[in-house]
């Protein structure tokens, strides 16, 4: 049989029983999506954490000038949301959408925090994760400030294998602070 792929990831970090694993999930809802369905709308709450089980989100928000910047991907066994709107139950300035068809399981801030206080394994899970994703901004923004579109292209490709497969090189140039032409000069020079 399968491992879940939620107590794999917690399993990296905590060892769990069988019961707190199934007391675990008892808090996430299961949730089906289709490809280019609008999870979190700008302006809305953001009431769920997306743990994405199968598919592709993203997390963007438009300029003034209507230009998408892409901030996150979410792959298979990533966590996705607007990180300040659900931790600070403010209105979401991003949009999560999804790029493919997509099934989570969704938590609620309330439910992280009651599986927080009552097993503690899951806040050392929840604050290594919390860590581990401050870091991962910190060498992004890092990236940006100091390296060549090679160098983000590259980074990208180790943060997120297989998804120059998955998405249109827009999305993909977006992400990257680089225009169209500029991400086609750099995907040649991979071949």
């Amino acid at each position: 049989m399968n491992e879940h792929p939620l107590r794999k990831q917690i399993e990296e970090i905590v060892k769990l029983t069988d019961e707190e694993f199934d007391y675990v999930l008892e808090h996430f809802q299961k949730k089906s999506f289709k490809k280019h369905q609008i999870v979190l709308h700008e302006g809305d709450y953001a009431q769920f954490d997306f743990f994405v089980v199968k598919g592709l989100m993203r997390v963007s928000r438009l300029d003034s000038d209507g230009k998408e910047h892409i901030l996150q991907f979410g792959m298979e066994n990533w966590w996705i949301t607007d990180a300040e709107a659900f931790h600070q139950k403010t209105k979401s300035t991003m949009i999560v959408d999804c790029l493919e068809d997509t099934l989570v399981l969704s938590l609620t801030l309330e439910n992280k925090e009651t599986l927080s206080k009552e097993l503690p394994k899951m806040q050392t899970f929840f604050l290594k994760k919390t860590i581990n994703g401050y870091i991962a901004l910190q060498k992004r923004i890092l990236c940006f400030l100091s390296s060549n579109a090679n160098d983000r292209y590259h980074n990208l490709l180790n943060l997120y294998p297989g998804l120059i497969q998955r998405v249109p090189k827009a999305m993909i140039a977006s992400y990257l602070g680089v225009t169209r032409e500029t991400l086609s000069r750099l995907s040649k020079i991979e071949v």
